[in-house]
C-alpha cells in the first residue's frame, strides 16, 4: 500500500499495490474506507463526512493521471 496524499491529521488517499479491478484509491483514516474511481473521479463504494469527501475528489481528479500511471506499474 502507498499513501499519496494525507490531509485534516487523520485521512489519506492510498494506492494499494495488490488491489482488484477498475483501477481506484482507498480514502482511509477515522473509521473511513472510500473506493474512488481513477476512470471517473466518483466514489465507487463507502461513505465519509461531505467536507473530507469534497477534499480527497478533489485531489484525486487533479492528480488522476498520475495515479492512473502508478495503478498501471502495478496491474500491468
Amino acid at each position: 500500500m502507498s499513501t499519496k496524499h494525507r490531509f485534516r491529521d487523520k485521512y489519506r488517499i492510498e494506492l494499494r499495490e495488490k488491489d482488484h479491478l477498475p483501477p481506484h484509491v482507498h480514502l482511509t483514516g477515522a473509521g473511513v474506507d472510500v473506493q474512488i474511481s481513477l476512470e471517473t473521479g466518483e466514489v465507487m463504494v463507502g461513505k465519509a463526512p461531505k467536507v473530507v469527501l469534497e477534499e480527497a475528489l478533489a485531489w484525486v481528479r487533479e492528480n488522476r493521471i498520475a495515479l492512473l500511471k502508478e495503478w498501471n506499474l502495478w496491474h500491468p
